[in-house]
């Protein structure tokens, strides 16, 4: 290729020395400065001036040539010029780079780029680039031929080919992009292989795996689940069996809150997933894996409260107990308690796995009061205590207390200190009394007494006592000092009924009265008198039940009663007391007059003539009694007496309820009839009144308004002609 100064194919001429080249303008043009005389050939200045000072023209490309896209190459003047690269392969770089080809268009540059220094051993430059404009093609570069003939620089300088030629030529890029997509596209199939790999695995068991004992490795999920609820079902079911120390129980999963997931269980071992240990057990297979529960905290908490309950064994603590007087050591014992914490970590993750019996961890539980706490107590308190009698001084009198009482009235009980000596003051109390002459005075309660045929309140009078809890820590003491004596003051007691109390009782009238009339039999009589002597002065505080039968006790020779007749099993007979069912008939009509509520009364099998018709009441002790309730805010006090042949009950209170009975007319009447009889003591009787049903009814009232109303039906038997033998 021929170019304006006489080069072929960018080599030099024959001859001509190379002369500096100056490019200007937009290095476009480039023109030959004249020869300077005292310039050095062998070292030529290459000069580039800025844009504004000079243009160079473009450089019409050849018709021979192919036009080629190639990035130049900087080819170093000691080198062997670079082949150039085939049309087929070039790839534009957005970097401007040398041209290594005549005629080749100059790519822009997108910056300008920085001003660089090229030096050499033939060549030092100063390249200020700038952008080149799109129009722009550089001149010709000088190119050396491979076939080119060594050249002197001594005598010829050479010219560089291009002012781009100073500098080191890049290294290319297309090899690393080439590297960099086949390692992409590797990566790519890789991943995708192993993406279809595990989804492949997905819904499959990893081989080898087992759970509880169950072999399912390698089964899809659906075959695992059905494997697992074939062989698992009744384990999870079954009661679990469980030690705990030297006891043995069970534990229900139902009622814990345990249940097998079957579900959740399955899908832990199977499942999408890409992280390479999933993968790792698909193909080199997996082992034992814990099923998976379900725990109800509520239900399993209170299973194991139960359970811990169960199987506790208490510590024993220490003691010393007195035999024949003297003290005996009770060595201490430890307990053991379920470890709650660490069994229910065992029960939540090894119930279904763990072998049976499950072996559940317990704790020692040390006892309150140990060997150390025991050895004091023998020394400090037991031993002393027995030593020698104790002497009570009180009330110028003095009580020894033997050893023997000591020990009966001392006991050994836990304390903050440990073991604490106790001493029961009221048997104290008892062997001091005993001990002594006329030592205490007996407090007089405060009591009603009929003056005038009324009643007033009688004042009690205090008394004197020993205080036991005073005596028994004197008593204590004194067993651990030298001379062994307590001393100790009687105190004043008050009586348990005081005057204050009874005033404000409100017994003040009489509510209610009622008499029945005696017989002629000297004996019964005596016994309602009696009889009589005892209900009289009763008092009843409000809500308290009075018992006749409590009263009347006991019914004996003894407690001034005689033997009379009575009622036994239908027939006259003779027996102690004889003659108190009136007693109980008059009781029980004064109590139903004043509104008291019945709790328990019986009418008598036959009627008799001198009692009302259906409100009458016998009684027989530990069989019948009658008993009523003081349903008033007043207390309420019996006067009872004998006189004018007639029985007399009063009842002394407040008036507070208003009574209305009535009596039906009798019924269903049965003739009496003769009968024989052969019971021990039987008593021959004329035919008395016939048999008949009445109903009493009684309406009690206050303020005028109707509490309550009650009706109460009986049956009595007709009074037969008895024979006897």
């Amino acid at each position: 290729m021929a170019t304006d100064d006489g080069l072929e194919d960018g080599s030099p001429t024959g001859d001509a020395p190379a002369e500096p080249l100056e490019v200007s303008g937009e290095l476009g043009e480039v023109e030959e400065p004249e020869a300077d005389d005292g310039a050095d050939a062998s070292a030529p200045d290459l000069v580039i001036e800025s844009a504004d000072e000079a243009e160079l023209p473009a450089e019409p490309e050849s018709a021979d040539e192919p036009e080629s896209s190639a990035e130049p190459e900087v080819i170093d003047e000691h080198e062997s010029p670079a082949e150039p690269e085939s049309p087929a392969e070039p790839e534009p770089s957005p970097e401007p780079e040398a041209i290594d080809e005549p005629g080749s268009p100059v790519e822009p540059e997108p910056d300008a780029a920085p001003e660089v220094t090229a030096s050499g051993p033939d060549l030092e430059a100063t390249v200020v680039m700038s952008r080149v404009p799109d129009d722009v093609v550089f001149a010709p570069a000088l190119e050396r031929s491979s076939r080119q003939e060594p050249v002197d620089t001594a005598a010829e300088p050479v010219v560089p080919a291009s002012p781009l030629a100073v500098f080191e030529p890049e290294k290319p890029r297309r090899r690393a992009r080439r590297t960099v997509l086949a390692t992409l596209a590797v990566a790519i199939v890789l991943a995708g292989a192993y993406v279809g790999t595990c989804w492949a695995f997905a819904e499959r068991v990893p081989r080898g795996t087992t759970v509880a004992g169950v072999a399912i490795g390698g089964m899809s999920a659906s075959e695992a689940r059905s494997a697992l609820e074939a062989r698992l079902t009744s384990l999870a079911t079954e009661p679990i069996p469980v030690e705990v120390g030297d006891k043995s129980t069970t534990l229900d999963p139902a009622s814990s809150g345990l249940t097998l997931d079957v579900q959740a269980t399955v899908d832990s071992l199977t499942g999408f997933d890409l992280h390479p240990a999933a993968l790792w057990t698909q193909i080199f297979g997996a082992g034992p894996s814990a099923p998976v529960s379900s725990v109800d905290p509520t239900s399993f908490t209170d299973a194991m409260t139960a359970l811990a309950d169960s199987v506790a064994t208490a510590p024993v603590n220490g003691t010393i107990v007195f035999v024949d007087g003297a003290p005996h050591a009770t060595a201490p014992v430890a307990g053991t308690a379920l470890d709650v914490t660490k069994a229910t970590d065992i029960l939540r993750r090894q119930w279904l796995t763990a072998a049976r019996p499950i072996a559940l961890p317990v704790t020692s539980v040390a006892p309150a009061i140990g060997q150390a706490q025991l050895d004091a107590a023998m020394t400090t308190f037991a031993a002393p205590l027995v030593a020698a009698p104790v002497a009570v001084a009180v009330a110028d009198q003095v009580a020894q207390l033997p050893a023997s009482v000591l020990a009966d009235a001392a006991t050994f009980t836990p304390g903050d200190s440990g073991l604490e000596l106790t001493l029961d003051g009221d048997k104290l109390v008892a062997a001091v009394v005993a001990r002594t002459t006329n030592l205490l005075t007996a407090a007089a309660n405060a009591s009603f007494a009929f003056v005038n045929d009324a009643p007033v309140v009688v004042p009690g009078a205090a008394g004197t006592t020993l205080d036991p809890t005073t005596l028994a820590d004197a008593v204590s003491t004194a067993s651990r000092s030298t001379d062994r004596t307590a001393r100790v003051e009687l105190v004043p007691t008050q009586p348990a009924e005081s005057t204050a109390a009874l005033e404000k009782l409100g017994i003040k009238e009489i509510v209610s009265e009622f008499a029945t009339t005696l017989t002629n039999e000297p004996v019964r009589t005596k016994n309602l008198v009696r009889g009589s002597e005892k209900v009289n002065g009763s008092l009843i505080l409000p809500g308290e039940t009075f018992s006749i039968n409590k009263v009347l006790a006991p019914v004996t020779e003894a407690g001034g009663y005689f033997p009379g007749h009575q009622i036994e099993n239908g027939f006259f007979t003779t027996g102690i007391g004889g003659g108190l069912s009136q007693m109980g008939t008059t009781t029980y009509n004064a109590a139903y007059f004043a509104g008291f509520e019945d709790v328990e009364h019986r009418p008598h099998s036959y009627y008799f003539s001198r009692y009302p018709e259906g409100r009458e009441a016998t009684v027989f002790q530990g069989q019948i009694d009658v008993r009523f309730k003081n349903n008033t805010p007043y207390g309420a006090l019996l006067q009872a007496w004998v006189s004018d042949n007639q029985v007399h009950v009063r009842v002394w209170s407040t008036k507070y309820w208003t009574v209305e009975s009535t009596t039906s007319p009798r019924s269903n009447i049965v003739n009496p009839t003769t009968v024989h009889s052969t019971a021990p003591g039987c008593t021959p009787s004329a035919a008395g009144n016939p048999g008949f049903k009445v109903t009493v009814t009684r309406k009690v009232s206050l303020d005028g308004v109707v509490t309550f109303t009650e009706a109460k039906t009986w049956r009595y038997d007709p009074q037969n002609a008895v024979t006897c033998g």
